[in-house]
């Protein structure tokens, strides 16, 4: 979700309240098994994609990175807890029916750890979160809620 235009200057996120992050991925823990973790990869691109087709379930934006070759993740913005929880138990949505399978994988013993699946979600209470960016496009937190110069917000550039 973040562009490419160059914005000139300082800037911060435009962001107002609390602020919903999450931090979704997976690790590769055996490249062999090909067949057990591009599946995982696809359907990880698969629930972003849906979740941009339908702006009423509450994504703002969304960056995906790489820590190593093994490990690929995802940096989401939430309108709300509550809207990233419906989500997440919404039948009619492919993650529902992406952690059915993973579920009874598990409980028949098909899972054999060559592909590991992680989360964290934090709700960042307004006044606990800075972001300033330097001559950037919108990223991350401006790329979900817009930018405003930094005087804005009642900071100020020192230039010594």
């Amino acid at each position: 979700m973040s562009g490419t235009r160059v914005t000139a200057g300082r800037t911060t996120a435009a962001a107002e309240g609390d602020v919903v992050v999450l931090l979704i991925g997976m690790r590769v823990n055996h490249f062999w098994a090909v067949h057990q973790w591009v599946p995982v990869f696809f359907a990880m691109l698969r629930m972003v994609r849906d979740l941009e087709k339908d702006g009423s379930r509450g994504l703002l934006g969304r960056v995906l990175l790489t820590a190593s070759p093994r490990t690929y993740y995802g940096v989401q913005y939430w309108e709300s807890k509550e809207k990233l929880y419906a989500y997440a138990s919404a039948p009619d949505m492919f993650h529902h029916k992406v952690w059915a399978i993973i579920n009874r994988k598990e409980r028949a013993g098909k899972v054999r750890q060559h592909v590991g699946i992680w989360h964290e979600a934090y709700v960042v209470p307004e006044g606990s979160y800075e972001s300033i960016y330097a001559d950037m496009p919108p990223f991350g937190l401006a790329a979900a809620y817009g930018a405003l110069p930094v005087e804005k917000r009642g900071r100020h550039v020192r230039v010594d």
